[in-house]
């Protein structure tokens, strides 16, 4: 890493929520939960660890080898292995083990798809369908350590088929539905995947969609392919899908023709589960590889204590089933956790914008955890909340996720949604991670509006600069996790040097997994992260962040959504552009010196904005992440990148043609 000053933290925020005593009196977990992890990480998680149902108790419980400096000066790659010893199977501890215990009546899955049907899954329907599932799969060849890609909506099939794969010691990676043939193709090669399951269409906002085609084209140079498996889902709204006999089988058929009883096989703890692919902004994607023992451990005990989970809970995680949020609080924690949730097919305002509410009251959702971007969003269409007619009572518990929440929007968030009485749980965690790093107990923690409090148990962050060293508190650097839990990332699919380059050579003589985020302590020790290093803005030396001037437009009454970015500037080397969504959307660039003037005095003139560029919708993921790069590539002039992954692949058009009809103010 360059040597660079530290971050600029500028932008103050004093409004504090402590748990409330009602909560923390009935909370999971307590504030006495740190010192105990602290006294001995290893045994803390063992414990966590006996949550679980093993076949087999592992004998030594954390190994870990550091990167080491060759005697010729390469560094060697580091490995991690937890629960040494141990055998387990991950389907069976989210699905059998509660039908066993006499759960089985119960529902686990609510399903809401796009154009309204719906279905109710108990535990005991799930164990059926993912043992006739597995058993197909065997029946097709594949046996543990096989690949399969998974290419689905938000559709039950999607979570019956990542379980079945699961369950027999197959390794899955699931491929967001709205990603492009190349991006498909490229994670079928790269995992040398044996087969495909995928769909004839999909439903998106509003209209169902072929898919299919995409699928064989990405699999149609693909050596190890032997099978496509195809989910009926879109059927006669998407008529003629291409069909290639002998490869190609229908999922419905396959099952239907399988028995619903199953035997399960244990296996090693460090026997990998899924492959999950970074998005690939810069360089190619990298295959994080995660283990059934160490990821289900995290993901268990991080969703228990941090949602306060219950057993009578209606939980609702809002992203697709390919994001790495999904699998660890959508798939695997609430599952194995014997809770109840809800998944849904579609887009928020599909066919009306308060769809999210009306799902919410039809189910009771307890805990919904979704993406500041979409906070944002259904702030400026509910500036006052959701509408009367509309029962969020059921809500007791709000988190967010993807990306730092700004201050306004969090307090929103728990004034309009969460009755001024529901705690936020801001989590930071990442793909590389596995389940969260940063997160609010609860119960426990006095929640700051933009903040993930500090580690949770069991882990430990800290902020540096560039040589290592804590900056001090009031101030911003890196972000490195210092003790990592067992749910991090082993390796990269068949690149281990690329995951030391990426992850642990910057800080290897500490032995610290850099997470590439940049973030400020507070006064009182608690952590604020600031977005990636990359997003940072470099004006005339001074490094600022990206969320911070979003957090200052977004407080302006008159702004909805903010996406900041760093663009080049002859004098100070990068300037700073900001596209605005105004609440209003008769508003025009008349707010422009407005909003420049309002981050000046919220945080200081350097960070005034050059460019307010007021647009009607920013490029946004369907994980709800603004891709901050296609914004600098519309004001530099340059070729649009891959925005196949977008909510909206419209939007980046409509701004370009903002752009181009002029929008840089005048001093």
């Amino acid at each position: 890493m360059p040597a660079l000053p530290t971050i600029s933290a500028l932008l103050p925020e004093t409004r504090r929520y402590p748990a409330p005593p009602a909560f923390a009196d009935q909370a999971n977990v307590g504030a006495d939960e740190w010192a105990r992890a602290d006294a001995d990480p290893n045994a803390f998680w063992e414990d966590a660890a006996r949550r679980l149902e093993w076949a087999t108790p592992w004998h030594t419980a954390h190994r870990w080898e550091p990167v080491r400096e060759r005697e010729d000066g390469s560094l060697t790659v580091p490995k991690a292995e937890w629960f040494a010893g141990g055998t387990l199977n991950v389907a069976v501890n989210c699905v059998d083990r509660h039908v066993t215990a006499g759960n089985g009546d119960k529902v686990a899955l609510y399903f809401e798809g796009e154009p309204g049907d719906r279905r109710a899954i108990t535990y005991a329907e799930l164990q059926r369908e993912v043992a006739r599932a597995a058993n197909a799969l065997t029946t097709l060849g594949v046996e543990k350590g096989d690949r399969v890609v998974v290419y689905l909506p938000v559709i039950p099939e999607t979570i019956i088929a990542t379980l079945a794969i699961a369950r027999i010691g197959a390794v899955h990676s699931l491929v967001f539905g709205g990603f492009s043939t190349e991006a498909l193709k490229f994670r079928v090669e790269d995992t040398g995947a044996k087969l495909l399951i995928t769909s004839d269409g999909q439903y998106r906002r509003g209209a169902a969609v072929p898919v299919k085609a995409n699928a064989d084209a990405a699999v149609a140079d693909a050596p190890a392919i032997e099978h496509v498996l195809v989910v009926r889902r879109t059927g006669g709204q998407t008529p003629d899908i291409p069909w290639t006999d002998g490869r190609d089988l229908w999922w419905h058929e396959l099952t239907a023709a399988a028995s619903d009883h199953h035997e399960p096989e244990a296996f090693d703890a460090e026997t990998p589960l899924f492959i999950m692919y970074t998005s690939g902004t810069t360089g190619k994607p990298k295959g994080l590889v995660h283990t059934a023992g160490g990821y289900l451990v995290q993901a268990n005990w991080t969703h228990w204590a941090i949602f306060d989970a219950k057993p009578d809970d209606v939980h609702w995680c809002t992203a697709d089933l390919a994001w790495v949020t999904a699998h660890t609080y959508e798939i695997y924690g609430p599952l194995s956790n014997g809770l109840t949730q809800v998944i849904y097919e579609g887009t928020p305002n599909t066919p009306h914008t308060a769809r999210h509410f009306e799902i919410i009251e039809r189910y009771g959702v307890t805990t919904y955890y979704t993406a500041p971007t979409l906070i944002r969003t259904l702030m400026s269409w509910f500036p006052d909340g959701a509408p009367a007619e509309y029962d969020l009572s059921s809500i007791r518990v709000l988190g967010t996720v993807g990306e730092a929440i700004n201050p306004e929007a969090w307090v929103w968030f728990h004034e309009k949604l969460g009755r001024g009485q529901c705690p936020i749980i801001d989590t930071w965690w990442q793909s590389e991670t596995g389940a969260a790093v940063m997160a609010p107990l609860p119960g426990a923690s006095t929640l700051k509006p933009g903040s993930a409090t500090r580690a949770l148990p069991g882990l430990s962050t800290r902020i540096v600069d560039e040589h290592g060293a804590n900056v001090p508190y009031g101030s911003g650097g890196y972000l490195v996790v210092e003790r990592p839990g067992p749910g991090l990332a082993r390796t990269v699919w068949g690149d281990p040097e690329r995951y030391r380059d990426s992850y642990w050579s910057t800080y290897w003589r500490q032995g610290w997994f850099f997470s590439g985020d940049g973030a400020k302590w507070d006064d009182e020790g608690d952590i604020w992260v600031l977005g990636r290093v990359d997003d940072v803005i470099n004006v005339s030396g001074h490094r600022l962040s990206t969320i911070e001037i979003e957090s200052a437009l977004v407080a302006h009454p008159a702004v909805a959504e903010a996406g900041v970015v760093g663009v080049s500037d002859a004098v100070t080397g990068q300037a700073v552009a900001a596209f605005v969504v105004p609440v209003d959307a008769a508003a025009s660039a008349e707010l422009t010196p407005e909003l420049r003037a309002h981050v000046a005095q919220q945080i200081g003139p350097i960070a005034k904005p050059r460019d307010v560029i007021v647009v009607p919708d920013l490029p946004k993921t369907r994980s709800g992440k603004i891709m901050r790069r296609l914004l600098v590539d519309i004001r530099e002039g340059r070729p649009l990148g891959d925005t196949t992954s977008l909510q909206d692949e419209t939007v980046p058009q409509l701004i370009e043609q903002i752009v181009g009809r002029g929008s840089r103010p005048r001093e």
